[in-house]
């Protein structure tokens, strides 16, 4: 990154601090991997363009506030990058956000020049983001969209596998888009933790009336690995099926590695019945290395098949 650059970087990490915040020289220049020594003389050469920088010793740098950068100048990379985010979230969510998607992407190629407006028009014509079908999930989403945003209860009924559903009433608190499934970060009041629901296995959904004070504590994404997730499960490939084990990811898995005697996945769980399916939607060609009671279940559900 040059220098011209990295002011106009630097300008935008302090705009970024909101009002009344401060950003220390020392965390610019691990941001932008220079010195400290490099970070002060280039806020000084803000100061002398007339960007107004204030400058506490102990706190650190801050825009002077009221202070508004000039509008943006976008290349034709950065420009297409937005319409591209425009287009996924117009065909990933409900028509409100769809229609103002639209009217963002809008808004952003009337800002650009006539030229860039063209390029950026043409590229769209090529390249495409299109997100899977939410379907089903497309009204939960909106609902738990706007739950998240104003602080209501939930209840719904979940689904898991290979058992009875079971009435929740959580908190929640962010919706996660992870491995190609959607996920619901929330705090379940009922178990009185902070846990992770797919959006394909809650039916019944309610938004209560009543509004919740999120707990600083709380995280909203899915953190399987801090979930109680006990159970390791290993699962060998043979190295021809690499390929198309990457192609089909499995939520918990945590790992992934070339081995001489093949491509072996680990996957931290609960319990083996939650990737049951996953696993064996892959026949014969994967080995169960541990645990071995899934082992075992894959090899008696083999032979009821070939009994059938």
């Amino acid at each position: 990154m040059n220098r011209t650059d990295r002011l106009f970087a630097l300008l935008l990490e302090l705009r970024g601090t909101g009002a009344g915040g401060w950003i220390q020289a020392e965390r610019l220049a691990r941001t932008f991997g220079v010195s400290v020594r490099t970070i002060y003389r280039d806020m000084l050469a803000l100061n002398e363009s007339g960007v107004p920088v204030v400058s506490v010793a102990g706190k650190g740098y801050r825009l002077l506030e009221g202070y508004f950068l000039p509008p943006l100048h976008l290349s034709v990379p950065e420009a297409m990058m937005l319409a591209f985010g425009a287009d996924a979230v117009g065909a990933a969510f409900d028509a409100e956000y769809a229609q103002a998607a639209q009217l963002a992407r809008k808004k952003l190629l009337a800002a650009l020049p006539a030229e860039k407006s063209a390029e950026v028009a043409a590229l769209r014509e090529y390249l495409r983001v299109i997100p899977p079908s939410e379907g089903a999930d497309a009204e939960k989403l909106r609902l738990l969209r706007g739950a998240v945003l104003g602080r209501r209860a939930v209840t719904f009924a979940y689904h898991k596998p290979h058992a009875a559903p079971t009435q929740r009433q959580a908190y929640p608190l962010a919706l996660v888009y992870l491995n190609g499934t959607w996920m619901l970060g929330a705090f379940d009041t009922g178990r009185g933790e902070r846990r992770a629901f797919r959006l394909s296995r809650i039916e019944s959904l309610r938004v209560q009336p009543a509004q919740f004070v999120r707990d600083p504590a709380w995280k909203g994404g899915p953190e399987p690995a801090t979930e109680r997730r006990a159970l390791r499960v290993r699962l060998l490939f043979a190295t021809q099926q690499k390929r198309l084990v990457l192609e089909r990811p499995n939520f918990f898995q945590t790992s992934a590695t070339d081995t001489p005697a093949g491509f072996e996945v680990t996957l931290q769980v609960r319990d083996w019945r939650e990737i049951w399916s996953w696993v064996l939607s892959w026949g014969a060609a994967v080995r169960v290395l541990e645990p071995p009671e899934l082992r075992e279940h894959l090899r008696a559900e083999a032979q009821r098949m070939l009994l059938t």
